[in-house]
């Protein structure tokens, strides 16, 4: 079985299309069928039902495809870390991040990152907490910024950079608007404007009303924060949002307020897997978060 054959298996599969594989892989569509034919005698089985425009995937060909997507990835992730071992100024990291960090903390520390490494670069991929958990675990991604941060998950190895406070955000024309600051609990009759199922903070609201004594009655969904402050400022429901999201509420029909009971928090950072060593550019990209963020803390952020 060569890597070659693995690689024309996988185009062929992902286009259901003999030619349009070749055309992609830039060689010829003989090329392509001789090598597809070697893999399935050497393997013994049927990978494709052969069809005269179209070709699909067998059962067992559909079983062999999601093995070989791991097989491929595990390889090309060794060609990367070998690279990375002779250039670690010059590696790629695969980053996650959640959306309530995607407008400011993400941007902010990979600015500040790149003048000092400007030849590391990035592949960036957005998700709920859970999902970029679970692609850590898999190998999808390298690291992920999440919030708030696991306890103690076997398999995965959290790092805690700040905690931040969650405020309530408002519309200016709440009756509450205009006071320094909010007990949750006065906010038992309002329509709220949360993110959807599958959403850290969701259930972080979710349980921060419960425990002053209620349910939340939820009006809006969203999947963004500047979606949920969108529908705040229309007057559509309040909302509770982490503060680092509402450094533009000045010029918006909104107020934040300091919620003084209960006490609403998260934890910000960083996970990473447990059972892999860094690469090289990702050793040099974490140092660099924990000396970005001790510097920030000395410094009272």
């Amino acid at each position: 079985m060569e890597l070659r054959q693995l690689h024309y298996f996988k185009k062929v599969a992902e286009l259901e299309h003999m030619s349009d594989a070749a055309a992609e892989l830039h060689v010829a569509q003989s090329a392509v069928s001789r090598q597809i034919a070697n893999l399935e005698e050497e393997l013994g089985v049927q990978l494709f039902i052969r069809g005269r425009r179209q070709i699909r995937l067998t059962p067992v060909g559909k079983v062999f495809l999601e093995r070989i997507k791991i097989a491929l990835l595990e390889v090309e992730k060794a060609e990367q870390e070998v690279y990375e071992f002779l250039n670690p100024e010059t590696g790629t990291i695969r980053l996650g991040f959640p959306t309530s960090l995607a407008a400011k903390t993400l941007p902010t520390v990979i600015a500040a990152f790149r003048r000092e490494h400007p030849q590391i670069g990035f592949q960036l991929e957005q998700g709920t907490v859970n999902e970029l958990t679970e692609s850590v675990r898999q190998g999808l991604i390298d690291l992920a910024f999440v919030s708030p941060v696991p306890e103690n998950p076997s398999d995965i190895e959290g790092h805690i950079f700040f905690t931040e406070n969650i405020r309530a955000l408002l519309p200016k024309n709440h009756i509450m608007a205009h006071e320094p600051y909010i007990r949750l609990s006065q906010l038992r009759q309002d329509a709220f404007v949360v993110f959807r199922q599958g959403y850290i903070l969701r259930d972080l609201v979710t349980r921060a009303c419960e425990q002053v004594g209620f349910n939340p009655r939820i009006a809006f969904e969203g999947e963004d924060v500047d979606t949920i402050k969108g529908l705040v400022s229309a007057g559509l429901g309040v909302s509770l949002l982490p503060e680092i999201t509402l450094s533009d509420i000045s010029r918006r029909d909104t107020i934040a307020l300091d919620i003084i009971e209960p006490d609403v928090t998260r934890t910000v950072g960083l996970i990473l897997p447990r059972n892999r060593e860094l690469a090289p550019s990702e050793k040099i990209f974490f140092g660099f978060l924990q000396d970005y963020y001790k510097k920030l803390d000395q410094f009272g952020w």
